[in-house]
């Protein structure tokens, strides 16, 4: 009894914990739609999101790409098939790497840091401060990442595909000697709308998951420096296997619509 007990509490707590994210991203979206626009709030979380992240995005698309041609090309050759690197390439980048990494590694750059700034703020107490003079921390906030988020992400994938494709040709026909019209000509064959659009849907979910979650522990940071350490901890493996676990199920609805 004391184990069911146990399994019981800890299910009542999940869903209370659910509940209470579910209550916190509707209440920030909700202040959206009021007065005072935090545009220039917005815009500077774009910058910290996006722009920001954009070197360790490209550093880790070029090497993906590289890495997939590689062997991408030993896989194909024992087949005769070396003529279909490129799409082997681009359909596993704009499908599946692009998505993911990309989004990973804003989780891990900029996540982490949100978690931290946020966590801090209550911390100091700078959130009571807020409340204090009449300004709505969800609108001032948390409301400028989501947005930031939702921008960001599906751009800094984007970016993601044409680096890792790009890298993926200079692997494939500059050290490996395919053919660049066909590396090319594969891609334009291989590659239809539903990759693209399904590969910008799961970013824009990635996205709303990152800012979600880091903003969501950061909010709640226990108050002491172990709380904020365990509240960014949570907040990049939350997810992290958030992002894994949407991922299987979004590729499970696209591949069945």
């Amino acid at each position: 009894m004391k184990f069911l007990e146990a399994l019981g509490r800890w299910a009542l707590t999940c869903v209370a914990e659910m509940g209470r994210m579910l209550i916190f991203v509707l209440s920030a979206f909700g202040w959206l739609a009021r007065p005072p626009f935090r545009a220039f709030q917005t815009v500077k979380q774009l910058h910290f999101i996006g722009y920001k992240s954009t070197f360790v995005v490209v550093l880790t698309a070029t090497f993906t790409g590289m890495v997939l041609a590689l062997q991408g090309y030993h896989t194909l050759r024992k087949f005769g098939s070396e003529g279909l690197l490129g799409a082997a390439v681009a359909v596993s980048m704009i499908r599946e790497l692009g998505p993911v990494l990309a989004a990973l590694m804003v989780t891990a750059r900029a996540g982490s840091a949100m978690t931290a700034e946020i966590g801090i703020m209550r911390i100091t107490e700078q959130i009571d401060a807020l409340d204090t003079m009449a300004v709505n921390p969800l609108q001032y906030l948390i409301a400028p990442k989501l947005v930031a988020g939702l921008i960001g992400v599906p751009l800094l994938v984007a970016i993601f595909d044409v680096v890792g494709i790009y890298g993926g040709h200079v692997v494939g026909v500059e050290l490996l000697g395919v053919n660049a019209g066909t590396y090319w000509n594969s891609i334009e064959s291989a590659v239809e709308w539903k990759d693209v659009y399904g590969g910008i849907l799961k970013s824009i979910s990635f996205g709303l998951i990152i800012s979600w979650v880091c903003c969501y522990k950061g909010f709640f940071t226990k108050m002491s420096a172990e709380g904020l350490g365990n509240a960014t901890t949570e907040a990049v493996v939350l997810s992290s296997v958030l992002i894994l676990v949407w991922d299987y199920f979004l590729t499970a609805l696209l591949f069945n619509l």
